[in-house]
């Protein structure tokens, strides 16, 4: 991995997890062992290594003494490598401050995002956090779960903001391609979706950023839910997926089948969509709509 992903390895603990559990994934299947055999031999539940290998849960330096052991990794670099990993998954993340709000799996999935050299993204009804004004991310999440406080709301919209530092600090490349109502239908008052266009405008200029717009009129070139790829600088780490499950949560693979898929969704999304141009005349058309329009 380069120096770039290193970096961001040592400064998130999720990254440490998803990392450490793709290598505790391979070394057993390479051995041929069944999780709930190795899961025996940790004396612990075959639904808490399965936590482990898919980097939901940290593991304790206990079981990784047993697992190097038992996966006949001797030589002294790759178990020192394996040990860190498990030693960085326990410290807390960057956004522990909102884990009282938010699910495990979507701090699990911030830790990744911030980690990716690439991201790609399709939203449908709220434009992605990346690209969120505060005003509208605090009103997007009000519109996400009604029973938040202002307090709360507030909190997370701060959250939104620390993310987009973060992505920003990293240097990542974004792709997304929003449907066109995510521009006209907003999650609060008019005058919210103005200072978010607004912003939208000026972000349609960023290098490293490309904005596609998929106009209302465009067939759609395929059904699909929102989602978003995640694409990382070194072999070590596998391209994840990310969909909004039933409950709303996000729910994160790196099954090579489900990721080719809905990387095929996207390449045909970003062909029936406008191109980069288009879409930054489009959304500053809508910044400054033509008087008595």
């Amino acid at each position: 991995m380069s120096g770039r992903g290193s970096g961001i390895l040592h400064a998130d603990p999720a990254v440490s997890r998803h990392r450490l559990g793709t290598q505790l994934r391979q070394l057993r299947q390479a051995r041929a062992l069944r999780l709930a055999d190795v899961a025996a031999e940790l004396g612990i539940a075959g639904s808490t290594l399965s936590r482990i290998e898919t980097g939901k849960a940290p593991a304790r330096a206990s079981y990784i003494r047993v697992l190097l052991d038992l996966y006949h990794v001797t030589d002294p670099g790759q178990r020192r490598q394996i040990t860190e990993l498990a030693r960085q998954g326990l410290e807390d993340d960057w956004c522990a401050e909102a884990a009282g709000l938010i699910p495990a799996e979507t701090l699990r999935y911030l830790g990744l995002e911030t980690a990716a050299t690439q991201i790609r993204v399709f939203t449908t009804q709220l434009l992605p956090g990346v690209l969120q004004a505060p005003g509208y991310a605090e009103a997007a999440w009000h519109a996400a779960r009604p029973g938040l406080s202002r307090q709360h709301a507030r909190k997370l919209a701060a959250l939104t903001g620390h993310r987009q530092q973060a992505l920003a600090s990293s240097g990542h490349l974004l792709h997304a391609v929003l449907d066109e109502a995510t521009l006209l239908r907003p999650p609060g008052p008019a005058p919210l979706m103005a200072a978010q266009i607004d912003h939208l405008s000026a972000l349609a200029t960023t290098t490293r950023l490309t904005i596609q717009v998929l106009p209302l009129t465009t067939p759609w070139p395929v059904l699909s839910p929102p989602f978003t790829l995640l694409d990382f600088d070194g072999p070590a780490d596998p391209p994840a997926a990310c969909t909004a499950g039933a409950d709303g949560r996000p729910a994160l693979t790196t099954h090579p089948q489900t990721v080719r898929a809905l990387r095929d969704a996207f390449d045909a999304l970003a062909r029936a969509a406008l191109p980069p141009a288009q879409s930054a005349r489009l959304i500053t058309r809508l910044a400054r709509p033509v008087p008595g329009a």
